[in-house]
C-alpha cells in the first residue's frame, strides 16, 4: 500500500510547492492600496456597546436612561441582529467542522440469493444471510488550505454580523434619544402655549374693560380675541404630537404606549445642553464605527472567497476507510475471521469543467472589487457624517445662545407695549405684535434647544457611540 501511495504523494508535494510560490494566492494582490495597511485600533478609542456605553447620561435625564435600557432589552431590530450573529456563529462552526473526519456507524442483517445463470455455464444459485456491524470514515485533508479559506470566510461573516449588531445598538440609542427629545420639546411648547394663553386672556380682559369704559374701541377687542383664539388653536395639535412621540418611544422600546403613557405624560425640567463637546476627533475614532468595521469584515470575507475559488483548481486528497465484522451467526460477529477493513486514499483532480471554475474565480474577484469600493465609500461617508455633525453642533449651540437674547428682548418689548397701552401712549396693535413675537421667539428657542440636543446625539452617532 505504501508503494502505491508514494507517486501520488510526490505529485501532491510538487503541486503544493508550485502553488505556495504563486503570488496570485495572496488576497493583498487584489486589495493593493485600496484599504489601510493596518487594522489595529488604538486601545483608548475602543468601541463601546450601548450595554456598556453611557454617552446619553451626559444629559442627566433618568427617564432617558430608563428608556434606552428598555430598548436594549426588548427592541425587535436588536433581537433580529442577535439572531443573525447566532446564525453566523453556527455557520462558522460548520466550516470549522470540515477539519475533522466524518464517521458513520452501521449495523444490519442481509438475506438474499445470488443467481447461478449470469454466466455461460449455469450453476446452482446460492443463498446467503448474515449479520454486519461496522464503521466508515471519510476525511478531506486540508493539504492546500481550502478548508482554511472557508473558515476565514465564515469568520469574516461572523465579524460582520457582530459589527452590524453594534450598529443597530448605536442607532437604537440615538433614535430613542431623538424621540425622547422630541417628546419633551412638544411638552415644553405646550406649557409655553398654555402660559401665553393665560397672559393673553388677561390682556383681553383689560381691553374689554377699557372698551366698556369707553376708552378703547371694538377693533382692539377683536384683535385681542384673535390672538387668544390662535394660541388656543395650537394646543390640540401639540397634544396630538405628544401622543405620537410617546407612540414612537413605545415602538422603539417594544412597549405598548398605554404602558408608558402615564409615566411620560408628566413634563419635567428641560434637558441640559452639552457645551464644549470635544471636537478634536482622532481619525482612529472613525475606524471603530460599526459600519466601517462591517465593511472591513465583508471585505475580508470576499478576499477569502477569492482564495476558495482559486483552490478549486487544485487536487483534493480524501482518505476513506471502513472497518467492521460480518458473520452468518450473530454470535460469530466478533470472531477471529469475521473482521474486514479497507483504507482508500483518493487524489481527485478536475481537469476540465467547461471553465466553471474560471467563472467562479472571476465572480469572486468582482465581488472583492465591489467590496473595496463599498469600503472606500463607507469611510468617506463616515468622514462626511462627522464633519456635518460637528458643523451642525457648533451652529446649533450658537443659534440657541442667540435665541436666548431674542426671547429676553421680545419679553421686554411685550411688557413695555402693555404698559404704554394702559397709559394710552401706544396703540393696541403694538401689543398684538409683541405678543405674537414673544410666543414665536419662545417656540423658536425651544426648537433651538431641541436642535442643539439632537446635534449632540448626531455627533455621538456619527462617531459610533461614546468614547474614552
Amino acid at each position: 500500500m505504501k508503494t502505491h501511495l508514494r507517486p501520488a504523494l510526490a505529485a501532491i508535494s510538487a503541486i503544493f510547492c508550485i502553488y505556495r510560490a504563486s503570488a496570485d494566492d495572496k488576497p493583498d494582490r487584489w486589495l493593493l492600496d485600496s484599504i489601510p495597511g493596518h487594522w489595529e485600533y488604538v486601545s483608548q478609542f475602543t468601541q463601546k456597546l450601548p450595554s456598556d456605553d453611557d454617552w446619553w447620561k451626559t444629559f442627566g435625564d433618568a427617564d432617558l436612561d430608563s428608556l434606552i435600557s428598555m430598548a436594549q432589552r426588548g427592541n425587535y431590530d436588536v433581537g433580529a441582529a442577535v439572531a443573525r450573529i447566532e446564525m453566523a456563529k453556527k455557520s462558522l462552526d460548520a466550516a470549522r467542522s470540515s477539519y475533522f473526519p466524518t464517521i458513520d456507524l452501521s449495523a444490519g442483517w442481509v438475506k438474499g440469493q445470488n443467481s447461478g445463470a449470469t454466466s455461460k455455464t449455469v450453476v446452482n444459485s446460492s443463498a446467503y444471510d448474515y449479520f454486519s456491524l461496522g464503521a466508515s470514515a471519510q476525511w478531506e485533508i486540508d493539504l492546500f488550505g481550502k478548508i482554511t479559506q472557508n473558515v476565514k470566510a465564515g469568520k469574516a461573516a461572523y465579524n460582520a454580523s457582530r459589527a452590524e449588531y453594534d450598529g443597530v445598538m448605536v442607532s437604537l440609542a440615538a433614535n430613542v434619544a431623538k424621540a425622547y427629545i422630541t417628546l419633551r420639546t412638544y411638552q415644553r411648547e405646550l406649557e409655553v402655549a398654555k402660559s401665553h394663553l393665560a397672559e393673553q386672556e388677561k390682556v383681553l380682559a383689560i381691553v374689554q374693560a377699557r372698551f366698556k369704559a369707553g376708552i378703547g374701541d371694538k377693533l382692539e377687542v377683536s384683535q385681542s380675541k384673535n390672538v387668544v383664539a390662535t394660541t388656543k388653536a395650537s394646543i390640540p395639535t401639540l397634544e396630538s404630537m405628544i401622543e405620537s412621540a410617546i407612540n414612537s418611544l413605545g415602538l422603539l422600546t417594544a412597549t405598548y404606549p398605554s404602558e408608558i403613557h402615564q409615566w411620560l405624560s408628566v413634563p419635567i425640567a428641560p434637558m441640559r445642553i452639552i457645551y464644549g463637546a470635544d471636537l478634536g476627533v482622532p481619525a482612529d475614532l472613525l475606524r471603530r464605527r460599526p459600519d466601517i468595521r462591517q465593511a472591513e469584515a465583508q471585505l475580508a470575507g470576499y478576499a477569502a472567497q477569492v482564495g476558495v475559488a482559486k483552490k478549486d483548481f487544485l487536487p483534493t486528497l480524501t482518505l476513506n476507510g471502513s472497518i467492521g465484522t460480518q458473520a452468518h451467526d450473530a454470535g460469530n460477529l466478533f470472531g477471529r475471521h469475521s473482521m474486514y477493513w479497507e483504507i482508500q486514499p483518493t487524489l481527485s483532480w478536475t481537469l476540465f469543467d467547461g471553465l466553471a471554475r474560471n467563472y467562479r474565480t472571476a465572480e469572486a474577484r468582482a465581488q472583492l472589487e465591489a467590496a473595496v469600493y463599498n469600503y472606500n465609500y463607507t469611510v468617506m461617508n463616515a468622514v462626511i457624517d462627522v464633519d456635518n455633525a460637528t458643523t451642525t453642533y457648533k451652529s446649533s449651540i450658537r443659534t440657541y445662545e442667540l435665541m436666548e437674547d431674542a426671547v429676553e428682548a421680545s419679553r421686554e418689548s411685550l411688557d413695555l407695549s402693555v404698559e404704554l397701552y394702559k397709559k394710552g401712549l401706544s396703540p393696541f396693535s403694538n401689543v398684538v405684535d409683541a405678543q405674537i413675537s414673544y410666543l414665536e421667539n419662545q417656540d423658536s428657542r425651544i426648537e433651538a434647544r431641541r436642535n442643539a440636543l439632537n446635534a449632540v446625539v448626531a455627533l455621538y452617532q456619527a462617531l459610533g457611540g461614546g468614547w474614552e
